[in-house]
């Protein structure tokens, strides 16, 4: 058994590449265009022409190929064996055959593997490192991989103290539990995280919008599917804003771009550059 399997076996980790898996049939054209539009919007580019782009906890490999889309040379990986299923059909299904995407089975958290990766002018790690089981490591590494002047654009949980004290209970129920009895917990969940939305929305008279219009706002994930991935999301750390701007700031990275979630739930969104040599 894979170091992967025993983690969730156990209860210790969740499967996020099965949950991919499950989304893979919502995926289309308008998608990929979302996440295309998403990738150069963040990045302030028209497009990634002669760049290496690093997809460090690929997931589904949606990110992967709209990079690929905008003419990077691609390297995904994931920890998660179902992920790399994932990405691998992905890029069978959207890649035209494209030759410049390499996919690989690996650990954010293993530096022999990542340095034989080589740098990139662009290294993305969305909502990954926070389910590493540790955290600074992971980002310590993957910052690591960022080329002279490249970019790093990374998602992490927001810490809401207690809050977030609470979902990790919670998030150790559900993974506790046998597959069949998870609605036990996940149930309970959607409605603390949808029902207020939902009536708001019903009182505005536009019931649903926010659920009909989610894909648009991320990444092309379906909503329940983000809901599965939250509830089970294991391991589960969380960071304040400016821990991230100070750790990155002493590796020689200064901010370009950010978005948090005000405090709530939810990552807080960075793209870091690394400053030229001096």
């Amino acid at each position: 058994m894979s170091g992967h399997a025993h983690e969730v076996g156990r209860g210790e980790r969740f499967g996020f590449g099965e949950n991919w898996r499950r989304f893979l049939s919502k995926v289309d054209e308008s998608r990929i265009d979302q996440a295309v539009v998403s990738l150069r919007t963040w990045l302030g580019v028209a497009d990634l022409r002669g760049r290496r782009f690093l997809d460090a906890g690929c997931g589904s490999g949606l990110v992967s190929l709209a990079a690929r889309r905008l003419g990077a040379e691609v390297v995904s990986f994931d920890y998660d064996p179902d992920s790399c299923a994932c990405t691998r059909e992905m890029r069978e299904r959207f890649g035209n055959g494209t030759s410049d995407w390499a996919l690989s089975e690996g650990s954010v958290l293993d530096p022999a593997f990542l340095e034989g990766l080589g740098t990139f002018d662009v290294v993305y790690s969305w909502g990954v490192l926070h389910h590493t089981g540790a955290m600074w490591k992971a980002l310590e590494l993957v910052a690591r991989r960022v080329g002279p002047e490249g970019i790093l654009f990374i998602a992490l949980y927001n810490d809401q103290g207690g809050a977030s004290r609470r979902w990790l209970r919670v998030k150790r129920a559900y993974n506790a539990l046998p597959g069949s009895l998870r609605f036990l917990v996940l149930w309970p969940s959607f409605v603390a995280l949808w029902a207020k939305r939902f009536a708001i929305e019903t009182l505005r008279g536009y019931p649903g919008r926010s659920w009909r219009e989610y894909a648009r706002t991320s990444r092309g994930m379906s909503p329940w599917r983000d809901v599965v991935d939250w509830v089970g999301g294991l391991p589960f750390e969380v960071s304040r804003p400016e821990q991230v701007l100070e750790f990155l700031r002493e590796r020689g990275f200064t901010l370009v771009r950010m978005k948090t979630c005000g405090g709530g739930l939810g990552c807080n969104e960075f793209v870091f550059r690394r400053s030229p040599p001096e």
